[in-house]
């Protein structure tokens, strides 16, 4: 027994040391590697380095100061945007610059996306729905607020393009980029409804039951029900 004892704690001992060895020896690989491609690699870390001080340097000493320069330009653009004077939200009065302006000098600031945005909902009013597409498709959708909106938007310049499947794409985006009781199950529902105008009813009906069973106290399942059977109806006939 005593003797088994030792040879397991010989095999052990084997089995510690040949690791010990295993990783000697992949530190001498490392080492020998780094010392053949030691010019390689601290060029490698040079060029990092100087990306990321490039970056922040970049947005500290460039955008930053864009950034209130458009957001200042930018003020006069969105009142005119609240009166619904588009014309002149889009392109300026004369002193102060409209989205348009706001976007080629400002465009890679915060303001100058927004104005994206602005710019695409004012050609939607404007009933210029390839433009509205446009700009609302440029516009970078990382707002909480403002995303589910432009997403919705993009989908109503489709509708009136004649395209409901991408306008159903759009809206679904809409709906789900921020979940809450009030944009999602209005966009849930025009989703609804452009399924229904390419007579995909079946999707149609998901959607809808959707809207029935987790949006039970939102505005559009007040007469959701109805929605839900014609969809039902028109999906088992086809």
């Amino acid at each position: 027994m005593h003797h088994e004892k030792l040879i397991d704690m010989a095999k052990k001992k084997d089995k510690t040391e040949g690791k010990i060895i295993a990783v000697e020896e992949a530190l001498s690989k490392t080492e020998q590697f780094i010392e053949k491609n030691q010019k390689i690699l601290i060029i490698v870390v040079v060029i990092v380095v100087v990306a990321v001080l490039g970056f922040y340097g970049y947005k500290k000493l460039y955008v930053a100061p864009m950034e209130k320069e458009a957001q200042a330009q930018m003020f006069m653009a969105e009142k005119y945007f609240e009166i619904d004077s588009l014309n002149r939200a889009l392109y300026g009065d004369g002193n102060y610059l409209g989205f348009i302006d706001i976007i080629e000098e400002y465009g890679v600031t915060d303001a100058g996306n927004l104005s994206r945005y602005y710019a695409g909902i004012c050609y939607l009013r404007n009933k210029e729905f390839e433009s509205a597409r446009e700009y609302l498709e440029d516009y970078d959708k990382k707002d909480q607020i403002v995303g589910p909106m432009a997403f919705g938007a993009t989908g109503d310049a489709y509708m009136e393009l004649g395209n409901p499947e991408k306008a159903a794409r759009y809206y679904k985006e809409a709906a789900d980029f921020n979940i809450n009781d009030f944009t999602t199950p209005l966009f849930l529902f025009k989703a609804g409804w452009a399924y229904e105008l390419m007579k995909e009813y079946d999707k149609a009906y998901e959607i809808y039951s959707r809207i029935e069973k987790e949006f039970p106290r939102s505005q559009e399942s007040r007469e959701i029900e109805k929605y839900v059977s014609r969809a039902k109806n028109m999906a088992e006939k086809k």
